[in-house]
């Protein structure tokens, strides 16, 4: 129910969805006695689409997201497993197209590839599995194995999780399939905007991890007052931000979590 329930939820929590939700009402109720309320409506959706979109707004709400974790610090030594959550392959795609193919966050499936060559005794484990409510698009593990046996990284290295739906489910069964022993370190692969949720998730499932983000999404605080040239990319980039924000406050409250803004 937790899973059908921050589906639903999250899909009028983009800002993208609410605000053009708001100006469909609005059209609707141009034919009714609520004209008023209607011309409102739309013109209240038309201007906030424009701040969502063009202002700075989606970089100052990633930036806090981004910098709660710094780059890993590799002095310490190796690691004894690697954590990949899912996020970077389109299922249904490498299905129908028989090839792999990767979205914007494909560094979560590069670096792993990378730290398996540098740290050659490190486990890994790729935690994805599928996290639609209605359209059922493939589960993104056995893509990630393939993917990550074309970079050079033996199969027999690799675990696949395919049963998680969201940030909780990886946390506990990535937990389940490591059986961390006291003293093991870990590195949990994820985009730098997701980290603070991820890290949340896996200390409320038990599973102490150190923090290894990759796809950065803004250079650092000069974003904070960059606005954006194209309406498609800041209406991403504030949808995405403020999924990330929403997740971390309904995790908190639900208890599913006991941070709200975890650190390092």
């Amino acid at each position: 129910m937790f899973f059908i329930l921050t589906k639903v939820f999250g899909f009028f929590a983009l800002p993208s969805n609410l605000l053009i939700t708001i100006g469909l009402a609005g059209l609707a109720l141009l034919f009714t006695r609520w004209r008023r309320l209607a011309s409102w409506l739309v013109v209240t959706s038309l201007v906030l689409i424009a701040v969502a979109g063009l202002s700075p707004l989606g970089n100052m709400l990633m930036f806090p997201l981004e910098d709660r974790f710094p780059p890993w610090d590799a002095s310490r030594g190796p690691p004894d497993g690697i954590i990949a959550l899912g996020g970077a392959i389109i299922p249904d795609i490498s299905a129908a197209r028989g090839a792999v193919a990767l979205d914007e966050a494909a560094e979560r499936i590069t670096a792993v590839a990378a730290l398996a060559r540098r740290y050659p005794h490190a486990r890994i484990i790729f935690s994805g599995g599928s996290n639609a409510l209605i359209f059922h698009e493939g589960v993104e593990a056995p893509f990630a194995v393939r993917e990550l046996e074309a970079l050079g990284v033996a199969h027999d290295r690799i675990t696949a999780e395919e049963q998680s739906r969201n940030t909780i489910e990886n946390a506990v069964f990535s937990r389940l399939i490591a059986r961390p022993k006291p003293g093991d370190r870990w590195l949990l692969v994820t985009s730098a905007y997701h980290m603070p949720r991820a890290v949340a998730a896996f200390r409320a499932a038990g599973f102490p991890v150190e923090a290894y983000p990759v796809d950065w999404r803004t250079r650092g605080p000069r974003d904070v007052s960059r606005p954006f040239s194209s309406l498609a990319d800041g209406l991403h980039q504030t949808d995405t931000a403020v999924h990330e924000w929403v997740g971390l406050f309904v995790y908190w409250l639900a208890g599913r979590t006991s941070e709200l803004f975890p650190g390092p």
